[in-house]
Parts: structure tokens; sequence; C-alpha cells
């Protein structure tokens, strides 16, 4: 009996040696080889895994900048220009600054220029209303105001304004990680390019209706008239589809498509009060 056991016990530990020495040597055959930079990499850059990179989380994109020679379209929205040029620090490698980017919502379809014509009662998500209906005002391109956005950012950003029923942006506290970008169905809210003192100026409407139909939907609506293209000194306008865009690279914030604007969809965000013609009288009287 206990020459059985002895045996047995002998066995055992042989077929667990010889396991260990195949997988041993199966181990080594197979191993991946990791660059010990990625783990430095990824300790360097934010950690907050939203994707804003493209890239599935802040691991992968420390991989791909480590197996990449050329960053032209390697860049951590979250952590910026500083955080990237930490990063090239660590491989030895020059970071190619960038702008910085905010999120924008180009729709001002508030209840006070679109009225309220149906009401929705279904699942409250914007990706599953833009299925089924065109809107509470009629507006097949406004905002449906459910909140996907909210709900996709990371950084407490973005909030819904209950009086307006729209979605507004923090500038401070938007990373332009893009989350919001893609959460919205209607692609109403664009990254763009992030000027001093916060100002903008953007056509803040994406409908592509002609005029007559789309004021009828939201009073605020771009009609497609050309008249800002046709001032602008920049060529920063363009016409396509009865809708007007600025190009953020382009615009140089002179505003005066604001001022030919016949619907006052174009917005102008954190600028100084216009002059009267009053005032601009007086000080050039004092002059």
């Amino acid at each position: 009996m206990n020459q059985i056991i002895i045996i047995t016990i002998i066995t055992l530990v042989g077929i667990g040696t010889a396991a260990a020495v195949i997988l041993y040597f199966v181990a080594q055959r197979f191993r991946v080889y990791e660059d010990p930079r990625i783990d430095e990499v990824e300790e360097a850059l934010p950690g907050a895994n939203c994707g804003g990179c493209g890239f599935a989380g802040c691991r992968a994109f420390a991989e791909a900048l480590v197996k990449n020679e050329l960053w032209d379209n390697l860049y951590c929205p979250v952590g910026g220009n500083e955080n990237m040029a930490r990063v090239a620090a660590i491989l030895g490698r020059e970071a190619v600054e960038q702008a910085p980017k905010v999120a924008v919502v180009r729709c001002h379809g508030t209840p006070e220029f679109r009225a309220r014509t149906t009401e929705y009662d279904g699942a409250p998500t914007c990706a599953i209303a833009h299925q089924l209906y065109a809107g509470e005002g009629g507006c097949p391109h406004g905002c449906l105001g459910l909140g996907d956005c909210v709900a996709a950012c990371d950084f407490d950003a973005i909030h819904m304004n209950p009086e307006t029923g729209l979605p507004e942006v923090t500038d401070d506290k938007c990373t332009a990680c893009n989350a919001c970008v893609e959460a919205c169905p209607r692609d109403i809210i664009e990254l763009r390019k992030k000027n001093k003192k916060d100002r903008k100026i953007f056509v803040c409407c994406i409908n592509e209706e002609k005029g007559a139909v789309a004021v009828k939907n939201c009073k605020v609506a771009c009609i497609g008239c050309s008249k800002c293209f046709n001032v602008c000194p920049f060529e920063a306008i363009t016409m396509n589809n009865n809708l007007a865009y600025i190009d953020p690279v382009k615009c140089k914030l002179c505003r005066k498509c604001v001022e030919v604007c016949p619907t006052n969809c174009i917005h102008e965000i954190n600028f100084p009060p216009r002059k009267t013609e009053k005032a601009e009288t007086v000080e050039e009287e004092n002059k």
C-alpha cells in the first residue's frame, strides 16, 4: 500500500515537472516583448481613458506613441500640449503643438424661437428619438434635448439648460475629448478652435432645408441667403446645401457677418458690447 502511494507521488511530481519544463519553453518561444517605455508613457498620460485620442484608452495610446515615429495624428486633448511635451521628453522626441479646441453647440432652437408642435413619449435618449421623429418643434436637424451628450461627458463640462432645453458647454472644463460630438446623433456639437478670451463666432444652426421651410420650424435658422458669405473679407465662410459655415481657422473674428445675418443665427460670444452710433459720434468728437 505504501509502495503504491510512493509511486503515485513520484509519478505526479514527474508529470508536474515535465509540464513546468514544457510550459517554460513554450512561454519563451511565444514570448511577446513589450517596450518598457510604454509603462512610462502611460504613467505620464492623464489616465482619463476617454477615447479623445482615438484609441481605446491611455494604454493603447501609449503603445501608439512609442511605436510610431510620426505623431501627426497622435494627440491627447485632455493633457494638451504640456502633457504631450512631457511624453516627448520621455521618448526623446519633439511634440508638435496644436491649438486648443472647445465643444460648441450649433443649435439655438429654444422654445422662444421654435414652437412646440409635438410631444415625445418614448425612450429618453437622443439616439432613439432621432430615429423616430423630427423633433418637438418640427426641425429635423435641431437638438432633441434628451442629454445624450451630457451622459457621454466624463468631465462634467456639459449640462442641459432647463429653460432653453439645450446643452451648454463650460469652456473651462471642456477637454475637447470628442465624446459629446460622437454622442449627438444629429451632429450638432462641433469641436472648434479655442480663441483668446474664449471668443467665438459661428453659425448656430445646421438646418439644410430651404429658407422658408427652415424659418417656419425655427425663427433663428440659417436661410442660406449668402449675405455673410458676401461680406467676409477673409474667405472664411462657405455656403453648402442652404447652410453657411464659418471656418474657425480662417475666421479673424471681425464680426462683419454677424451684422448682416437677417435671422441672427450667427453668434458672437465673449465679445465686448458693440458701440452704438451715438457713442461712436461722441468718441469721434473727442478726438
